[in-house]
């Protein structure tokens, strides 16, 4: 493991970063203690609940109030799928 001093860390942090992303050992020492670099997965709902507590019954309302915000807006005309989009772009280049 590479070992580094916070004030060699933040110097170069991104060099660190990267390297720990391809599977390099990095550790910085931060007192008696090493803090390990390391690259993790995270999906959207691990993240949600890790970083802000949040249920998976408030996750599962949340998902309900947006397809239902989608629904109205689409409705009302305010969104556009992808094929308007792209059918409006191709207009504006035939002009």
């Amino acid at each position: 493991m590479k070992t580094l001093t916070i004030t060699t860390a933040k110097k170069n942090l991104g060099q660190w970063l990267a390297a720990a992303a391809r599977g390099e050992d990095i550790g910085i020492v931060a007192g008696a203690d090493i803090i390990a670099l390391r690259k993790v997965e995270v999906e959207s709902m691990d993240y949600v609940q890790r970083e802000y507590g949040a249920t998976s019954a408030e996750l599962d309302r949340f998902e309900k109030a947006v397809d239902e915000r989608f629904r109205r807006e689409r409705k009302a005309g305010r969104l556009m799928t992808l094929d308007q989009v792209e059918k409006g772009l191709g207009q504006a280049h035939t002009h």
